[in-house]
């Protein structure tokens, strides 16, 4: 029991996918587990790509993969019934309204009419659009359809949510109220959720984990509280020559990087002793002497050069 407990709720090994002589995943490995995971990467990156082969809509060319348990190619139809899907294209039927496709669509996931028709109302109350669930669909913003996306994937209860570029084509505030919304879902509905995105920034925000895809495999993955950490080092600013500092400080043991006028040098028990000594003896002005946290924004660039 405890095995099953623990499983991850999507297992991917080696996984390869091509587009005739377009090769979009090289090998790609990673787990996700439960709570609200950023699958973050650049336009082209493959993010799409994946959530087509977790829905099971597109056979892989290699590896292995595993979404709740089964392998979404061979048992696709099974799996989508426990799946939640938004899709980054707006392309909803205009003349319908949202209350019929929402119920449309928990239908097509095997609830009775009469349940999926009271799911669809519930669902569409609790993204915010209870007053407006028997507008058409065409009549509505963008910020609107996008939560009528995001009432359809939720209907039946899924037990995985996938969402795919979530916040494209909302303003600031909608952006807010749409990344407001996920995190309920995910910590009061207790969805397990993917969050497809090319924004730091969001994934910051709402997010648990991060899986970065970068050169068609996965450049990065972990907790996003695991970056916050001391081992980074220390991130040192002096008023002097910060290259001098920096060879100086190698020439003595210390692992030292440089970006413009800031180091960062390698965590040890020494290590601030080593630094004051060093920018003293060359007659630097210490300006900045703290611990290094690395950033989503430090890992995302170093992965995806």
């Amino acid at each position: 029991m405890s095995d099953l407990i623990d499983a991850p709720v999507i297992f991917a090994e080696g996984v390869r996918k091509s587009y005739g002589t377009n090769h979009v995943l090289l090998g790609l490995d990673c787990e996700v587990g439960s709570g609200i995971t950023g699958l973050l990467g650049a336009n082209g990156a493959g993010k799409s790509t994946l959530i087509g082969l977790i829905l099971g809509l597109r056979p892989r060319h290699g590896g292995v993969l595993s979404v709740l348990g089964v392998d979404p190619h061979q048992s696709g139809p099974e799996l989508r019934l426990r799946l939640g899907y938004a899709p980054e294209h707006h392309n909803l039927p205009g003349d319908v309204q949202a209350a019929d496709l929402v119920q449309h669509v928990a239908q097509l996931h095997g609830l009775p009419k009469r349940i999926a028709t009271e799911r669809a109302s519930n669902a569409l109350w609790q993204v915010g659009l209870g007053e407006e669930r028997f507008r058409p669909i065409g009549t509505m913003s963008t910020g609107q359809r996008q939560r009528v996306k995001m009432a359809q994937a939720l209907a039946h209860d899924p037990d995985l949510l996938l969402l795919d570029e979530p916040t494209d084509g909302l303003d600031p505030v909608q952006r807010d109220a749409m990344l407001a919304l996920i995190g309920q879902v995910g910590s009061e509905f207790g969805i397990d959720i993917l969050l497809s995105s090319h924004l730091l920034e969001e994934i910051e925000r709402v997010c648990d984990s991060v899986v970065i895809l970068a050169n068609g495999v996965v450049g990065y993955s972990g907790a996003l509280d695991d970056l916050d950490s001391p081992e980074a080092g220390m991130r040192v600013e002096v008023d002097g020559d910060s290259q001098l500092l920096a060879d100086v400080l190698e020439a003595r043991g210390a692992e030292v990087s440089i970006q413009h006028n800031s180091l960062t040098v390698s965590s040890s028990a020494t290590a601030n002793d080593l630094i004051r000594d060093t920018v003293a003896e060359l007659g630097m002005g210490l300006r900045r002497l703290e611990p290094h946290r690395t950033t989503l924004e430090d890992v995302f660039i170093e992965v995806s050069k």
